[in-house]
């Protein structure tokens, strides 16, 4: 089971360095932790709230990638032209 620093937000401050990976991890686990119903109401909520900085951690990381992606422009013969944003549709 997840054991979270019970300090609140100090405890989510390693969080900003967290890879995508291991915050996904990280976030798993709390989920799971979770649903199985088993953790004292309190902790609950501690790790309710370590999940969200978590889950807004992963977006803010995906969104910064989805932002690095671009699409391949080719002209009519199909030669690469450069490259423009991708629309995420």
């Amino acid at each position: 089971m997840t054991e979270p620093n019970t300090t609140g937000q100090a405890s989510n401050d390693d969080i900003a360095v967290m890879s995508f990976e291991q915050a996904l991890k990280q976030l798993e686990t709390i989920v799971d932790d979770l649903e199985r119903g088993d953790v004292p109401l309190e902790k609950s909520i501690l790790i309710y709230e370590r999940g969200e900085a978590l889950k807004n951690h992963c977006e803010k990381l995906l969104q910064s990638a989805e932002d690095k992606v671009e699409k391949i422009k080719l002209s009519r013969d199909g030669q690469p032209t450069g490259t423009e944003p991708l629309d995420p549709e």
